[in-house]
């Protein structure tokens, strides 16, 4: 089988109806928008969410909060899963996404103290809680603030 062979499965394909084309076709005249009114006209129609003038829903219900704009998100990992490296690695956000400890580094790299810390290490992160710096020198590392 070759990429000029493949075809559709039978019944996949459906040609589409001719609309406006003479009044034998079923679909002649007015194209099966019916006659006058605001749908009939060409761009005609109304916007997501339009209610026929009444108040529309996202208007009626009650507004909360705010966004903070210059809010920061830190890609966060705990000081358990750095147990997976050997002693004298050093642990930089770079590592951690080609390692997929992370997903993504947004606005940097946060350590979170959660679990145990074996294995000695140099970690370099944007953020370290007090709990994940106290653990990471306790085994003998270093904690770096990029």
């Amino acid at each position: 089988m070759k990429l000029h062979e493949l075809k559709p499965i039978e019944g996949a394909i459906h040609v589409g109806k001719r609309k406006g084309r003479g009044t034998s076709s079923g679909n002649g005249k007015t194209a099966g928008r019916g006659t006058k009114g605001q749908n009939s006209r060409s761009g005609g129609g109304t916007r997501l969410g339009f209610e026929g003038g009444q108040t529309p829903f996202y208007k009626r219900l009650p507004k909360r909060g705010f966004t903070n704009f210059f809010r920061k998100e830190f890609a966060i990992i705990n000081v358990s899963q750095l147990n997976d490296y050997a002693e004298g690695t050093v642990i930089t956000p770079e590592l951690l996404l080609k390692d997929g400890k992370i997903k993504r580094v947004e606005s940097g790299v946060k350590v979170l103290g959660k679990g145990a810390l074996n294995v000695k290490l140099t970690v370099q992160a944007h953020q370290f809680s007090k709990s994940a710096k106290t653990m990471i020198e306790s085994v003998g590392g270093n904690a770096e603030v990029i």
